[in-house]
Formats: structure tokens, sequence, C-alpha cells
């Protein structure tokens, strides 16, 4: 697929930190109603380690010189399993069909060098996208399964630190056995969900950005009698919400309220820490009971996101 007359298309560079950001909003503004992506958060992700954005990345402009399109590949399975990020303002099918196309067979690369003989790419777009899903849907790609985005207003009188189960305590992440343990505890509890990537501890590190994060966000409960058997790993580097990134219970233990009291305890953390409003992000099938646990606890849909797949031969 050609660029319109005059388009241009190039790497994107750490320099380019605020044009995407405010390109990366524009969209925010479209398909959820708010904008709420952070510069710090995209200066991140482009001077992120693991990221080769004279290889991985592109921006694409109008014959203006006016960025309309961003886009993303990152390979964090080592696998066949290769993770597409694409941003298109509105209107521009053609070109962002050309965008997809540069994205698909760099994916392509990346599975073939991990020794797959075959692409398997993930896209997550809102539910609501600015992109044309029926000229996606054209290229060979499908809508796999939807997330929903919850949020729920917290405050320090109704929101305090909720009396632990019997027999658990709980511990901030502290040294590097605990933080050893967090990673073997999310693989553990989330290895039976959808699309979850199993990783070494140290590609898990560098994908997630573990080196920088602020560990002392992140909790570890233990049971009596069993060890170790819960996480809760939360980040505070959003302005529009605190989130929960991982909220995981041992299966041999689920049932017994773990789930619930840690669902709380990020409540109060965040209410005592001086935060409004606190969110996650939660598989629509997901199978343990988890949907019905957040709305229980008040939560509500913020916005929706469908994940979509192409799986592309490498040989």
């Amino acid at each position: 697929m050609a660029l319109p007359e005059g388009w241009t298309v190039r790497a994107a560079e750490r320099g380019d930190a605020e044009a995407v950001c405010a390109l990366l909003n524009q969209v925010d503004e479209i398909e959820v109603g708010r904008a709420f992506t952070d510069l710090a958060e995209v200066e991140e992700d482009l001077g992120h380690p693991s990221m080769d954005l004279a290889r991985d990345s592109w921006l694409l402009n109008d014959a203006d010189g006016r960025l309309i399109g961003y886009g993303v590949v990152r390979d964090r399975s080592a696998g066949e399993r290769i993770d597409l990020d694409q941003y298109m303002l509105p209107g521009h099918t053609e070109a962002g069909l050309h965008l997809f196309e540069l994205m698909e067979a760099r994916g392509a690369e990346h599975a073939r060098a991990n020794g797959a003989d075959r692409a398997v790419l993930h896209l997550m777009l809102s539910a609501r996208p600015t992109f044309d899903t029926v000229a996606l849907a054209g290229r060979g790609w499908r809508q796999v399964r939807r997330h929903h985005a919850l949020t729920r207003e917290v405050d320090p009188k109704a929101d305090p630190f909720p009396d632990a189960p019997a027999g658990v305590r709980v511990r901030a992440c502290s040294t590097e056995d605990d933080r050893r343990t967090v990673h073997r505890l999310i693989h553990e509890t989330f290895v039976g969900h959808y699309d979850f990537q199993p990783r070494s501890y140290e590609k898990w590190c560098a994908d997630t950005g573990a080196d920088s994060a602020d560990w002392s966000l992140v909790w570890i409960a233990e049971l009596d009698g069993l060890g170790d058997v819960a996480v809760l790993r939360t980040r505070d580097d959003r302005s529009d919400a605190a989130w929960a990134s991982h909220i995981g219970v041992s299966e041999a233990v689920r049932g017994r309220g773990l789930g619930g009291f840690l669902l709380r305890y990020f409540f109060a953390v965040y209410a005592e820490r001086g935060r409004t409003r606190v969110g996650l992000g939660v598989d629509t099938e997901n199978a343990t009971g988890a949907p019905a646990l957040y709305r229980d606890h008040g939560m509500v849909l913020d916005f929706a996101v469908d994940s979509w797949e192409l799986i592309v031969p490498v040989g």
C-alpha cells in the first residue's frame, strides 16, 4: 500500500516524545473522551533499553508535516508472539494500511529471528477505534478478545485499610528475593489467563521496566503454613488514575477472600496517598470470577479495548 503523495514515514527518535504524546492524547480524546497519556510515559517508552527505535518504530507525517500516525513493534515473547501498537488520526485509512504493512513485516522478522515458523501478531485497539477496522479485517486481522478498563473513586474515609484474613500477612517488595517471588507469583497465578506470556525473570524485568519501577508499590501476601500465595502489583505514574497491574492469588487458596482483601488494600493505599481515582484492566472472559469481584467492590467500566490477531507465515 503506497503512501499518499507528499506523505513521509520515518523511525521515531527520543526527541519526538512531545509530538508522539500529543498524537496519543488526540487519539485518547476521540476514542475515550479525555486525554490521559503522560509525557513521562512516552519518554520512558522511547528510551526503554529494549526498544530499537530505528527498526521497530515509525512516525507517519502528512504532506504538511503533521504527525498523523505512530506505530511500534515489540518482541516480548522471544518466540512467535509479537505485539504491535498503532495510533492513527481518523480518515487516513490508506496511509494507516501502509503503516500496518511495515509493522507486520517487522513482526515477521522478529518471529523468524526467534526460530518460529510463524508470527502471531497482536494489536490492542479501542472498542471505538480511530482506525477503519473493516480495512484491518481485510488484511486478515480478526478480533479475538475484549478487555475492560475499570475505575473507582477512592477516599480515605470510605476506604480504610482492611483487616487481613486469618493467617495472612502483607509485606512490601523490598529485596531481590522479593522481586523474584513477585515474578514467580505472577507466572503462577496468571498462567491460565488469555494471552499470558511466560518469560524468564531477566526478560520480564527488561520488558516491564522493573529496574526503574517503584517496588514499594508492590506487595506480597503470605499465608500461615503455605508461604507466599498472592501478589498485588501497582503503579502511580499516571495522571488520571493509580493502576493495579496485577492482583494474583494462587489457585490453591482462592475462595478465602484474598482477592477482595488485596483489592481493598489497593484502594486504601492510594486513598491514603491522596489519589481520588484508581483503575485496572480485566479480560471480560476471565474465568476466575475477577470481573464480578471488581463490580461488587464498586468498580465501573471506563472504556473497552479489543485484542486483534493476525497470523503470518515466516518461512
